[in-house]
């Protein structure tokens, strides 16, 4: 079938929208038109220099309609409603003990964009386009996933804005409720407050944290966070922000939460943790650099732990945060502006500048 996508010929980091050719669905595999795409941090990053191969159509966090699915496939009919998430094999020791997100093969199945056993779908009068990025390249207006990376939501909520919880959204929040399993009364720390952080922050507030600090230098993410759950803000500059979050919470933070990347950044999180203190961090310096340690500091039982996904088994969290939203505990779609599928190259700068907290495509 012919579809329109946004493909990446280069590494400039521009795509040009173009029509292009899309087989399949294969066995096992589920096409979905979709209605909008959220566009996350690593879609930036995978559109320059890097692991991901070129000419490529990204987007990981697409929501759509089942319009066909392929031999084998029983999780899905067509006309259900759906959340396309991160690819996994399904085989590993991981996926078996349903931590999907720890997947051995994820870095296949997300970046390579040739996971075992699959050929390439997309084509164009120029040649072969590499997909299954995520395992379903939603920037186009249909996309293909396998049965594993395709969750089923109710249809009474509006599937435009359901797109980010298949990554972002479900990223900050399971590390919260996933992995730290934050219990009333505990204090939390998110460093770097965008779509993930503010995830976070909401998430503590429906753990029942009795103290959640936002961290941002931008002010008026600072301020979302604070209407969305934060108590204490704190916008930050060239310094060093740990006095500050220790006179919000003295003694230090049971949890805190870097969504920078940012080495320094990262080391304040843990530098600001009470004895037994967890920092997460959800993503890393994509030129692989490493954190250095105060190993004395970490003896009093202080944690350190690399989060993906949020943790999240996406097949039971993703739906759990649909509830969340519909109930009104969870309002994300306050961290969300549309955009027209033209309009991506905007939505990617509005994103990187921090003018918009999670940018949706909407395919017309």
């Amino acid at each position: 079938m012919k579809i329109r996508a946004a493909v990446f010929r280069d590494e400039s980091g521009h795509p040009s929208i173009e029509e292009i050719d899309l087989a399949g669905p294969g066995p096992g595999e589920v096409l979905v038109r979709m209605v909008a795409t959220g566009v996350c941090h690593t879609d930036h990053k995978s559109a320059g220099p890097g692991p991901v191969p070129k000419p490529v159509v990204l987007g990981h966090e697409g929501a759509g309609v089942v319009e066909a699915i392929g031999a084998g496939v029983t999780k899905v009919v067509p006309g259900d409603h759906v959340v396309m998430t991160f690819g996994s094999c399904g085989r590993c020791i991981s996926c078996e003990e349903a931590e999907p997100a720890y997947c051995h093969s994820g870095f296949e199945y997300c970046f390579t964009c040739k996971p075992p056993g699959r050929g390439t779908y997309l084509s164009s009068a120029k040649g072969p386009i590499n997909g299954y990025f995520f395992s379903q390249s939603s920037f186009a207006t249909h996309s293909i996933g396998f049965e594993r990376n395709i969750v089923k939501i109710r249809k009474d909520v509006p599937l435009e804005i359901m797109g980010p919880l298949g990554c972002g959204i479900q990223t900050g929040a399971g590390a919260v409720l996933n992995d730290f399993k934050l219990q009333p009364g505990k204090t939390l720390a998110v460093f770097g407050v965008g779509a993930l952080g503010l995830s976070a922050i909401m998430a503590g507030r429906i753990a029942g944290a009795s103290r959640i600090i936002a961290i941002d230098r931008h002010k008026h993410r600072v301020d979302l966070a604070k209407e969305l759950g934060a108590h204490d803000g704190i916008v930050a500059g060239a310094e060093s922000v740990i006095g500050d979050v220790m006179k919000a919470s003295p003694g230090g933070v049971d949890f805190a939460l870097d969504t920078t990347g940012v080495l320094s950044v990262m080391r304040q999180a843990i530098d600001c943790l009470a004895p037994r203190g967890n920092a997460g961090f959800v993503t890393s310096p994509w030129d692989g650099s490493e954190l250095g340690l105060n190993v004395r500091n970490l003896l009093m039982g202080r944690k350190v732990r690399g989060i993906i996904e949020g943790n999240s088994n996406p097949d039971v969290f993703i739906p759990r945060l649909v509830d969340y939203w519909k109930d009104g505990r969870f309002p994300f779609d306050k961290l969300i502006k549309f955009y027209k599928f033209e309009d991506i190259d905007k939505a990617f700068h509005d994103s990187e500048t921090g003018d918009t907290v999670k940018p949706v495509l909407r395919m017309e």
